[in-house]
């Protein structure tokens, strides 16, 4: 089960950060991700350094874009209950490296990272 194989949820951030701060951020606390949260502190993604520096590098990019920009609706998650190879084939399937774990409210609880 996804609770028995979760990481620490890492640094949460508010969905309405821009991305250079988000960036900082994730610079400061050494972490290749962050668990974006809503401003009822629900989870509402994951972004990792990559998925930021693109959105950067990308063609229109200002100082405004916010996380909540990026991430989008269908971002997927598990729960405690999740299985370990449900959880790896969706990470497979969507092309992610991790992957929330959230309880029934949105909270976030850890991190799946995919396995190798």
């Amino acid at each position: 089960m996804a609770a028995d194989a979760m990481e620490a949820a890492g640094p949460q951030v508010w969905d309405d950060m821009t991305v250079e701060v988000a960036l900082s951020v994730m610079a400061a606390a050494r972490s290749g991700h962050l668990v974006v949260c809503d401003e009822d502190g629900q989870c509402t993604g994951m972004v990792t350094h990559a998925r930021l520096t693109d959105v950067c590098d990308g063609l229109g990019f200002t100082n405004r874009v916010r996380l909540r920009d990026i991430v989008g609706d269908d971002e997927s998650f598990a729960t405690p209950l999740t299985t370990i190879a449900d959880a790896e084939r969706t990470m497979r399937h969507r092309r992610l490296g991790a992957l929330p774990v959230v309880d029934e409210h949105g909270n976030a609880l850890g991190v799946l990272a995919l396995s190798h």
